[in-house]
């Protein structure tokens, strides 16, 4: 059965849910669609303040269909790249989306899954979750930027060792290494990343995505770019009414 992506919102957040229990919640090319589609009415309603990417039952997501894959590999090769440019297109979406993408993972994301956490801002893991490549075990290099991502949380050396290994990681040393920001008991990922979305849904929404586009655009950026790209936001912020009243709620407070 074919994983479908199901919403629902709860307050200010938008949560994006994996649902294909048989198949550990794997991938497929309508999950991508919908996902677009739902980021891009997100971002249009300003009621949304962030949004939650998990997966139904006890596992964030397995990755891709290797059966699917397998069928295309044999009889539809230009499928497999269409269906890995739609998969690609929805990372882009999470990344480039300008309100905060928390991930909550229970049990095991692996692949693609694996992809996918490493896209979001934000990752609340269980306790008993594990993130695996999984891709060389079965002959394949990663998708879904999950290279890119790892070398730049981890380095070349960890990175290459979780990509060409293929060994399980905890939840605990993912959060030593800062892919991991919060480790909560099993069963309450869900739970807390709800707190955590309640929490930034009461920042200023200019802020918090001025402060997503600056720390995305960094790394390409010499300090002088980046230091006039900060300047730049800084006053359009500035000037937003959200700034003024939370400046004046600050200094009352402080009074």
């Amino acid at each position: 059965m074919t994983t479908e992506l199901q919403t629902e919102r709860v307050g200010a957040t938008q949560i994006m849910t994996l649902v294909g229990p048989a198949t550990r919640n794997a991938l497929s090319p309508q999950v991508y669609a919908a996902g677009i589609e739902t980021l891009n009415m997100a971002e249009s309603n300003d009621e949304v303040r962030a949004v939650i990417l998990t997966g139904a039952g006890d596992h964030f997501c397995g990755g891709g269909d290797l059966q699917r894959l397998t069928h295309n590999r044999q009889h539809d090769l230009p499928k497999v790249a269409e269906h890995i440019d739609a998969f690609h297109q929805w990372i882009e979406a999470l990344r480039s989306f300008p309100k905060p993408v928390i991930a909550a993972v229970e049990g095991v994301a692996a692949g693609g899954g694996l992809s996918l956490v490493l896209a979001c801002d934000l990752v609340v893991a269980a306790e008993n979750a594990r993130f695996v490549s999984a891709y060389s075990q079965v002959g394949l290099s990663p998708d879904g930027g999950a290279s890119w991502h790892l070398a730049r949380a981890l380095g070349r050396g960890p990175a290459l060792q979780l990509l060409w290994q293929s060994t399980p990681i905890s939840a605990q040393e993912m959060a030593h290494w800062g892919v991991v920001h919060q480790v909560t008991p099993a069963g309450t990922a869900l739970e807390q990343a709800l707190i955590w979305a309640e929490q930034l849904a009461q920042a200023p929404s200019g802020a918090l995505a001025s402060i997503k586009e600056l720390v995305n655009e960094a790394p390409t950026q010499t300090l002088r770019q980046q230091l006039d790209a900060e300047k730049q936001h800084f006053m359009v912020n500035l000037l937003r009414p959200e700034a003024g009243q939370a400046i004046e709620n600050f200094l009352n407070r402080k009074g």
